[in-house]
């Protein structure tokens, strides 16, 4: 992959076909811009369902390994389902 390029959204408007055609053939993802601050990456969707797979078997990782810990522990160290949902939650916040 190559060192995304940087553009504004009024940039990419102008010539979104091009953006999108530099990701799918060049694999060079653009960040888009607002006023300054990035805000969006435009990449190739093989990229993205990689990037989506990779994050998702670490997701199961973790939470595998935490099942397993708890297991291991037993009833002393078990989680409740409320005490799990705070815990995934403050993971992804």
């Amino acid at each position: 992959m190559s060192e995304p390029v940087i553009e504004s959204m009024a940039e990419v408007r102008s010539h979104l076909a091009d953006v999108i055609d530099r990701a799918r053939r060049e694999e060079t993802p653009t960040i888009i811009t607002r006023r300054g601050r990035q805000e969006a990456v435009v990449i190739d969707i093989e990229e993205y369902q990689r990037l989506r797979r990779i994050a998702e078997a670490a997701e199961e990782e973790w939470l595998n390994a935490l099942a397993d810990e708890s297991e291991a522990e037993g009833l002393h160290g078990s989680v409740s389902l409320e005490e799990m949902a705070a815990l995934l939650q403050g993971r992804d916040g």
